[in-house]
């Protein structure tokens, strides 16, 4: 993940959509409460698509990813989750929310 320090956008409002993506996860019944097998995290593929699903990588990379850098203030120069996930959750009407918040997540750096 390239980082910048300079710009990008508000870290304050990059931790609201963090918690906001969290509760709609939650309520959408995709939040795993079990931790994930440590192998999984050796993956290769974007999105960690060789090692797990993506609601999985939006629970347990993207989310400390973000909370991270929101905290550090770094982020990377562009978002693309709410493309990815419009790929993943086509068809599944109950993620249209999430895939919103995570589209308007993305506009965020386009904004910066």
């Amino acid at each position: 993940m390239t980082e910048q320090s300079r710009g990008g956008p508000d870290p304050r409002l990059v931790a609201e959509y963090a918690d906001r993506i969290e509760s709609e996860m939650r309520a959408i019944a995709l939040w795993q409460e079990s931790p994930l097998d440590p192998a999984q995290f050796n993956f290769v593929e974007a999105f960690a698509t060789d090692t797990m699903a993506f609601p999985q990588w939006l629970q347990f990379v993207f989310l400390p990813r973000v909370r991270e850098s929101s905290r550090t203030g770094t982020f990377p120069p562009s978002s693309q989750v709410g493309a990815q996930a419009v790929r993943e959750f086509d068809g599944f009407w109950e993620a249209s929310e999430l895939n919103d918040l995570l589209s308007k997540f993305d506009a965020l750096f386009h904004e910066a």
